[in-house]
Formats: structure tokens, sequence, C-alpha cells
């Protein structure tokens, strides 16, 4: 990971480039092999990677180029999860980490959505490459 100050960065120069609307940038999900609990080695989507530097399955990043607010959603571990693997930070701890102070659960992500895309406004998002992020947009 970069210093906070590069993810910093490198979203106020995309900010910059658009008039405004919303920028949507999903991160990857694990994807499983033969069952949900083993999936094939996480990497994380380059774009997202780039802007927020988290390589953390299950997050989507959001820049709102009218009011400037960043936003990180994602679901915090269960405690399932953590009986596997230990107490892990929050998403809002992981967050501060790059420079994002908003961070919300990914049903406040389907919120979110929802509401900015009735309102009209422009949604600014890359070319999907893999089937979830297809599924993902239907939903929104």
């Amino acid at each position: 990971m970069f210093k906070t100050t590069t993810y910093i960065n490198r979203r106020k120069i995309l900010k910059e480039k658009l008039d405004s609307g919303i920028i949507l940038l999903l991160g990857n999900d694990e994807s499983p092999m033969n069952y949900k609990d083993n999936p094939y080695h996480f990497r994380q989507d380059s774009s997202f990677s780039y802007y927020f530097g988290l390589n953390k399955p299950g997050l989507t990043g959001i820049i709102d180029v009218d009011s400037g607010d960043e936003y990180i959603f994602g679901n915090d571990f269960t405690i399932d999860d953590i009986v596997w693997m230990g107490v892990m930070p929050t998403i809002k701890e992981i967050s501060q980490q790059v420079g994002i102070a908003k961070t919300g659960t990914l049903a406040e992500l389907d919120q979110f959505m929802h509401t900015n895309h009735h309102k009209g406004r422009q949604i600014h998002f890359l070319p999907t490459y893999r089937a979830e992020h297809d599924v993902k947009f239907f939903n929104f």
C-alpha cells in the first residue's frame, strides 16, 4: 500500500476530470473453486486498487463528484469469520488508511445507489468483466 496522500491525490485528479455525477468503482469478490469457502487466491480489481488501495474482497468505492464525498461500502466480518480468523479490522478502520472517512454496509450501498438513480444523477462506471458485477448493477 502507498501513503494515504497518494490515494487522496489520485481520487482528487479523477474528480477534477468530471463535471458532475457519481463514480462507482466495484472491488472484486472472492471467486469460489468448488464451494463458497474454498476460493481461488484473491485478486483485487486494478482500478479499485489504484484509487482505494484496499486488498479486501467485497468492497465498493464511491466518489461523489458534486459534493466531493468519498465512500467505501462493505460488510464487516461476522462472528463466524472471527472464529476462524481472529479479530479483524473494520471497514471504517481500513478505509481510514486510504483517507476515506465515510463508510457503509452493502445494504446501505444499495439504498445509496437507488436514491441517486431516482434523483437522475449520472453514474460513471467502468465496463464490467465479471458476471457478479453485472448482477450488482442489475440490483441497483
